[in-house]
């Protein structure tokens, strides 16, 4: 009797992407390991907001109605001024209806410990760092070099952000990231007796957003346009000078944060696309092969549709990169378009933008949400297609 080789992949990077692409490739029967570099899974960053197209991902590794149930369904909202006049109002059943299904926001590590839950307990190796020996082809297996010694694998998934070494080894030639001329601040707090509406507020220059989470904390994040590199003693202080005097909660969130809650982080993205998502029998997925600035709030939610088209194309990585390299490209495109429009610096653009955005509101928020129409109407080529929980007229009481 002749026995079947088990098929295996080996994950470089533990991030949101890498993890997604481990329990796609998993639940295909391949075997996984997952090579982290830090010496635990817990995420750099606060949350993360998930839009239908990524909840539909999830769906596929069986996770979709997991996450639904424990993150904060976002409701009722929209953009305003830093004087707090609102330019537009969102409507949580206008994008379900549009788009099929909620938008969602958790904390990131959440979304870690359950994807990493659905891996074999000795799948993910942390600590691990790893490096990509040999691409592989169709003839021979890739190669992939740890301290403990080298690993062969049927595929190797880089999925080690934006800075990827992965990336740099198959398309040594590509410039890389450049500056995407604004930095970033993120804090997960709770705030006790504050009520808000979520909104995103866009001044001259700066922006800043304020959600809750389904745990009672509330999610902030600010962006400014800032020379590369920069960062205050006291990154609380940084945000109550630029943002102190804008409108409630604004002032709130400040008052109960302490200065080691602000994450600052600088902004890259992939300005030049890649010619190919994979080479031999490597991809590459998320940031690691095309970073984005993160004003669509599609940067995770690519890096999963990625990993469950990549799971689909396993062994046809030319399919992989057809099926992903114009549609993560045009997202990228349209993001670096959205930050240059609300981090705009101009005292009259600005003045235009906003009359222009307050005029399209007022015919509704089915309208102001068309330039998410092919983004968040995404579905995965794999079923299941969509779970029971992403029905129209479903609505999660919270």
């Amino acid at each position: 009797m002749t026995r079947t080789r088990t098929s295996t992949a080996v994950v470089i990077g533990g991030g949101i992407g890498g993890l997604t692409a481990a329990a796609a490739l998993h639940q295909s029967g391949l075997r996984v390991t997952v090579l982290e570099r830090a010496s635990s899974l817990r995420p750099v960053g606060a949350a993360i907001s998930l839009s239908p197209n990524a909840l539909r991902a999830l769906d596929v590794v069986v996770l979709g109605d997991e996450i639904r149930g424990l993150a904060a369904w976002q409701g009722d909202g929209g953009l305003r001024t830093p004087g707090g006049r609102w330019l537009s109002r969102s409507s949580a059943e206008a994008a379900e209806a549009r788009f099929g299904g909620p938008l969602v926001l958790l904390h990131r590590s959440t979304l870690v410990e359950r994807l990493s839950a659905l891996l074999p307990p000795d799948a993910v190796r942390t600590g691990a760092d790893a490096t990509l020996a040999d691409p592989g082809d169709r003839d021979r297996p890739a190669r992939v070099r740890t301290p403990d010694g080298e690993l062969e694998a049927d595929l190797v998934v880089g999925a080690d952000g934006i800075r990827s070494a992965v990336r740099r080894t198959l398309f040594p030639h590509h410039p890389g990231t450049v500056y995407s001329g604004f930095t970033t601040w993120r804090v997960v707090i709770p705030v006790p007796g504050v009520e808000f509406a979520s909104h995103e507020t866009w001044g001259r220059g700066r922006i800043w957003g304020t959600h809750p989470l389904g745990d009672g904390r509330v999610y902030a994040y600010a962006a400014a346009v800032a020379p590369a590199g920069g960062h205050a003693a006291d990154e609380r202080a940084e945000l109550l000078h630029r943002y102190g005097d804008w409108h409630h909660p604004i002032p709130a969130v400040l008052a109960a944060a302490r200065p080691e809650d602000v994450l600052r982080h600088d902004v890259h993205h992939i300005s030049e696309p890649l010619p190919a998502y994979h080479r031999g029998r490597v991809a590459l997925l998320g940031d690691a092969a095309h970073a984005m600035p993160p004003n669509l709030g599609q940067g995770g939610n690519q890096a999963i549709e990625d990993a469950v088209v990549l799971a689909h194309h396993r062994q046809d990585l030319a399919a992989y990169t057809a099926a992903r390299l114009p549609r993560t490209t045009a997202i990228a495109r349209q993001a670096v378009k959205v930050a240059r429009l609300n981090l705009m610096s101009n005292r009259a653009g600005i003045a235009v933008r906003d009359a222009v955005i307050a005029t399209l509101s007022k015919a509704g928020p089915a309208l102001f949400l068309r330039g998410f129409d092919g983004i968040a109407d995404w579905r995965p080529p794999q079923p299941p297609y969509a779970s029971r929980r992403t029905q129209v007229g479903e609505h999660n009481e919270r």
